[in-house]
């Protein structure tokens, strides 16, 4: 999980590179103000894998997934999908990039139009996007219906007729149903019941074992980024706390802001549960962040040095980690 290399590996296919998103925002009457939403973020996403990112409300999950589908242009920063650079492109290329990457909301209602039949949301990209006949897009919506686990003859109903998990499976079936190699997956079973979200979980699995789509899996639900994830990005104030695989982040984390998530995670058999660690006080003010590194406020690990000196993401133990006394967090108590 390095930084992006100079010639793109052909099974990276999503690489970011110091992506940066600021916002002007107002402090005052008179003072204008910026938000840095995400901070010089880099990753890489393998083909067929999945990429699980975690962290608090306000960390920056949202609006990096804004920027990798092309909602929002970064500040700064480049963004390659499947090698090729954002930054600069023309329209016709990111319309074309655009149809490479889909994305799943948390809401499925909110996310789906009420006035469309399941038919009209599903066959609307393919009309605009392929040139496929109405007989062949009416063959692969019946076709993408039932490979989510839902029936083609369903296809008239309109999205209040569904229940909440059979809505987020005709979401599903959106982003899949022009062959994206990445879906981009925004908290996309939190609004579900718990009884449902195993369900869509694994259809998740099954399609990525299906087709072979790589996956950016955004949550604050470490339960479920263990069940699905490959690798983990922990995030925290628009930056990257720690990334690594998943047996590696999960079995020994090393930034104390993970360790602190960690211990927070529901465990039913006792060998698993961890020391609690609480964490003093909220995340510091986007329109006044602190000095040194972000977390040093909160951390119990903190020293003088992370006070004044910004920690830069670095290999330690098989990840990369942001934490000056990233050696010690992990094998001991503060």
């Amino acid at each position: 999980m390095n930084a992006v290399p100079k010639q793109m590996n052909h099974d990276i296919v999503l690489a970011a590179d110091q992506l940066t998103r600021h916002y002007s925002v107002k402090k005052s009457m008179f003072e204008q103000g910026t938000v840095k939403a995400l901070n010089g973020v880099s990753f890489e996403l393998k083909r067929g894998r999945t990429l699980a990112v975690v962290g608090e409300s306000g960390c920056g999950k949202s609006t990096l997934a804004r920027q990798l589908t092309m909602i929002e242009e970064p500040t700064s920063g480049r963004l390659l999908i499947e090698g090729e650079d954002v930054a600069g492109a023309s329209k016709a290329k990111i319309a074309e990039l655009r149809q490479r990457v889909q994305m799943v909301f948390q809401n499925p209602f909110a996310s789906l139009n009420p006035r469309k039949t399941v038919e009209q949301t599903l066959g609307e990209p393919l009309a605009i996007n392929t040139k496929l006949s109405a007989s062949q897009r009416a063959e692969r919506i019946a076709q993408m219906m039932r490979t989510v686990g839902l029936r083609p003859e369903h296809a008239s109903r309109y999205p209040h007729m569904f229940s909440g998990g059979q809505r987020q499976r005709v979401a599903i079936a959106r982003a899949m149903i022009l062959d994206p190699q990445i879906v981009v997956a925004d908290e996309p079973v939190s609004a579900l019941d718990v009884s449902i979200q195993a369900q869509i979980l694994n259809l998740f699995m099954d399609l990525q074992q299906q087709f072979g789509t790589s996956y950016v899996f955004i949550s604050h639900n470490l339960s479920v980024v263990e069940h699905i994830a490959d690798d983990v990005m922990v995030m925290y104030f628009g930056g990257v706390a720690e990334v690594g695989d998943k047996q590696t982040i999960f079995a020994k984390s090393r930034h104390p802001y993970t360790r602190a998530l960690m211990s927070a995670t529901p465990a039913i058999f006792e060998e698993d549960r961890r020391i609690k660690i609480k964490l003093q006080g909220e995340m510091p003010s986007p329109l006044n962040p602190p000095s040194g590194c972000t977390f040093h406020q909160r951390c119990p690990w903190a020293i003088e040095r992370c006070r004044s000196e910004e920690p830069k993401l670095r290999e330690v133990d098989g990840r990369q980690v942001s934490c000056h006394r990233a050696e010690e967090v992990g094998d001991g108590e503060a």
